[in-house]
């Protein structure tokens, strides 16, 4: 038991980045927007978060520097794609680069340092409770965060008047400007919510999942991030449940690798990437899933008439 409950909180840990990177992407998404720049963004939250934390010895100003350098990163992005009307797929490859490249000059100096690590939350009796108690109740804040926000969004999109806008958005940006609603003005919110979340998942990764700074070390999280929005047909629910699937596909592998099975290491690396690309073939081949929920202007740029 004491086994499966580690390794049943270690693939809490590993899924809870993903679902918050996901959630702000799919929110973008769903505004009509296609932001490839979550790896960047992530990367920038994780280093930011990194040396905010290290240098005032508080995880929480961690955070807030995550969330603010995945914002600044995001309103790039928004700004070159919705007020210059960039091509967004080559402008978020772009911003990845810009990520990975600029998190790495910053990160230098931390590069091996001890991190500050986020604490778990403990409430009494409740988180003594054996195997059930940990998992429940034991978890950082962000753990629980990442689960409100999923649920947060789930409802905004489909029971609330703004949720309906950012539909609106992105099923037809002419028709929502004709009905009087600022398209580039609820993109740039979307964009910048999604870049909060992203810059959040990235901070989690240097002050809970591995509190130091490593460079490069989303390690691709933020490409599986950007499948999980497909994988789940832009519904919240199908998103959490494919985060901890693929949080799961992550840690087996490592365990697996502990236990000295005779499986090549690379190939069990590579497995969350191959569940990845085995997920959505077969989420393509249902046409009528995918052409339901998808965004019909996701990608398309918007100029407003003159």
């Amino acid at each position: 038991m004491g086994a499966l409950e580690a390794v049943i909180l270690t693939i809490i840990t590993a899924s809870t980045p993903l679902l918050l990177a996901a959630v702000g992407e799919l929110v973008v998404e769903r505004s009509g927007v296609l932001n490839l720049g979550v790896e960047g963004m992530m990367v920038m939250g994780a280093v930011c978060g990194f040396a905010a934390a290290y240098t005032s010895g508080s995880p929480y100003l961690g955070i807030a520097a995550g969330i603010t350098a995945g914002i600044g990163m995001s309103l790039l992005f928004a700004f070159l794609t919705q007020s210059l009307v960039s091509n967004q797929v080559a402008t978020g490859l772009a911003l990845t680069l810009l990520g990975l490249g600029l998190s790495g000059l910053i990160g230098e100096a931390f590069t091996g340092l001890p991190g500050v690590k986020l604490p778990k939350i403990w409430i009494p009796v409740l988180t003594d409770i054996p195997f059930i108690g940990p998992i429940l109740f034991g978890q950082d804040i962000l753990v629980y965060v990442s689960i409100a926000l999923t649920i947060a969004v789930a409802h905004v999109l489909f029971k609330t008047r703004i949720g309906l806008v950012i539909r609106a958005v992105g099923g037809n940006h002419h028709s929502a400007h004709a009905l009087g609603y600022n398209v580039i003005a609820v993109r740039y919110a979307c964009i910048a919510f999604g870049g909060a979340c992203a810059g959040l998942a990235g901070a989690y990764l240097s002050l809970a999942y591995t509190p130091q700074w490593i460079e490069n070390m989303t390690a691709g999280r933020g490409w599986i991030a950007l499948a999980l929005v497909v994988f789940s047909t832009w519904l919240p629910r199908r998103l959490a449940i494919g985060a901890y699937l693929f949080g799961t596909v992550w840690i087996m592998g490592l365990y697996v690798q502990g236990l000295g099975i005779g499986i090549p290491s690379q190939f069990l690396s590579s497995l969350p990437y191959l569940v990845t690309i085995v997920a959505l073939v077969v989420i393509s081949g249902n046409r009528t899933l995918t052409k339901v929920n998808t965004p019909a202007c996701i990608g398309q740029p918007f100029v407003p008439d003159r």
